[in-house]
């Protein structure tokens, strides 16, 4: 009794990726257009007020300016804060 060889088809053969690889690359892509978002638009709206800056009182008035975002109803994004902090270590290290 023979086996079968074992061959490798192409991945030309296939016409598809490998599901790691294509994970891989979904991933860098997804990284890239965060990351030029956080360089085109650095705020976000603030999560606690929703971008309006204040909180509301049931009528519609005013309760009181949000502390969170100090009325401004932007945020920085996370991105922006970790690109930020490597830019600043890394000129606390060149000096």
């Amino acid at each position: 009794m023979t086996l079968p060889a074992a061959t490798a088809t192409p991945l030309t053969a296939t016409g598809s990726l490998p599901p790691i690889v294509l994970l891989g690359l979904l991933a860098a892509l997804w990284l890239l257009g965060y990351a030029a978002a956080c360089a085109a638009d650095p705020f976000g709206r603030c999560r606690r007020c929703k971008g309006h800056g204040k909180t509301l009182k049931p009528n519609g008035r005013v309760k009181r300016w949000c502390r969170r975002c100090d009325g401004t109803g932007l945020r920085l994004r996370l991105g922006r804060r970790l690109y930020n902090y490597l830019r600043r270590l890394h000129r606390a290290s060149i000096h």
